[in-house]
């Protein structure tokens, strides 16, 4: 179970709406998820039209009358996302705590009955540094910080990690830490200019992902939902679908929409098993036919089927053409391509290398018909210079590329 925890102490820079969407993107990716709203303000719990007396106060704190555990509180939200709510009375517990010995253990503790019920637990932090968000931190293995591209949000995201370097100091956990920039808007040359100052400041700790300025997201959260229910096709929607695949692919283990085709058979794999298939003989028939068939294997060892099908297993084996992609865009910091060919996943194989001004990889194809985008410093991108394209479930273009068996497909 991954317990990631999502704050920053600065408002106003998506981090409820993150935290609300990728638990949703991550339900829709096949994962158990909770999320659990730690902010008084409960702005997750309102913004997925979740209300009650009861709250992760309940769950934590020793004075109230109406004590309860963390199960009796879970909400279904969609799928197989749910949610433990909050209310305003969570901030009481800052002061209820201050004087509880292992005051920074409490959520860890009540989360211990959820260990083999989910994949992911998300934590929407107190937009604060006190006693609830370490309770967070102590509970998680990650923090995701969301920042928008303003020069007051690096100072938040160093204060912040300050806090996590005290955890590490004091209580002896480490947390994994990555920077999502959100609210990105495109068209204003200043968010590149900041997005490069992250780049240079954070590095590595940078998501790919670019959660962009999008309406949609606003009005998803208006009317209680998240933004895939009230508009899958939307950009809000595309971009945290792809934050869940680009955390998803940190598992270690391929998620259950990218699971590794079957490999081709080897000859002797393939004849033992046309071997076993047709070496049974019905119980009625005569010992002589046994023998029979027994002699004409041995005199021919593959039958004329089986020896197609291993010619056309070792002829699947040899068509791997490796295709050239291409982009040009001189200014830009990263380039990737992604598609149907690597079920659209982030990684260093489909990173393509700066080369005289212009961007290219190679990558190996068997013959068929292949979709796919590049992403140009985290923004989706069709090939401009590929006229085969269609529109797809998310409203924008993807690029169609068919790799033929008689012969190696121009360079893109």
């Amino acid at each position: 179970m991954r317990i990631i925890s999502i704050g920053n102490q600065k408002g106003g820079c998506g981090k409820t709406t993150t935290a609300i969407n990728l638990a949703s993107a991550l339900g829709k990716g096949g994962r158990r998820v909770l999320l659990i709203d730690l902010d008084p303000q409960a702005h997750a719990s309102l913004g997925l039209n979740i209300e009650g007396q009861d709250s992760i106060y309940n769950v934590i704190s020793k004075l109230t009358p109406r004590k309860l555990r963390i199960e009796n509180i879970i909400k279904r939200v969609e799928g197989s996302f749910d949610i433990v709510p909050s209310n305003i009375l969570v901030g009481t517990l800052e002061q209820e705590l201050a004087d509880e010995i292992g005051r920074e253990l409490k959520l860890l503790e009540v989360m211990a009955s959820l260990k083999d019920r989910y994949d992911y637990v998300l934590i929407d932090c107190a937009p604060s540094l006190g006693i609830l968000t370490v309770n967070a931190l102590r509970a998680s293995t990650e923090l995701i910080i969301p920042v928008e591209t303003s020069r007051f949000s690096i100072q938040g995201v160093e204060h912040l990690l300050d806090i996590v370097h005290l955890v590490k100091d004091r209580l002896g956990h480490t947390i994994a830490c990555r920077v999502l920039i959100t609210m990105f808007d495109s068209r204003l040359r200043h968010s590149f200019a900041m997005l490069e100052t992250f780049r240079e400041r954070f590095g590595e700790l940078l998501f790919d992902t670019i959660v962009h300025v999008n309406v949609k997201l606003k009005e998803s959260a208006v009317m209680g939902q998240t933004v895939a229910l009230y508009d899958k096709y939307s950009r809000g929607a595309k971009d945290y679908f792809t934050l869940s695949k680009e955390i998803m692919w940190a598992e270690g283990h391929p998620s259950p929409d990218a699971i590794e085709p079957p490999q081709a058979a080897t000859q002797e794999e393939t004849a033992l098993e046309a071997a076993g298939e047709g070496g049974e003989t019905a119980d009625a028939q005569a010992l002589s036919q046994k023998e029979q068939a027994a002699q004409e294997q041995t005199a021919r060892p593959f039958s004329d089927k089986m020896q197609e099908i291993i010619q056309e297993e070792a002829r699947q084996v040899k068509e791997v053409f490796f295709t050239r992609f291409t982009y040009e865009a001189p200014d830009a910091k990263s380039v990737f391509v992604t598609g149907s060919f690597n079920d659209w996943s982030l990684d260093d194989s489909c990173r393509l290398k700066a080369v005289d001004g212009r961007w290219e990889t190679v990558i190996p194809l068997k013959p068929g018909l292949y979709k796919y985008q590049f992403i140009v410093d985290g923004v989706w991108r069709e090939d401009p210079k590929n006229k085969r394209r269609e529109r797809n479930s998310f409203g924008d273009i993807n690029s169609l590329l068919e790799v033929k068996s008689d012969d190696q497909p121009a360079a893109q």
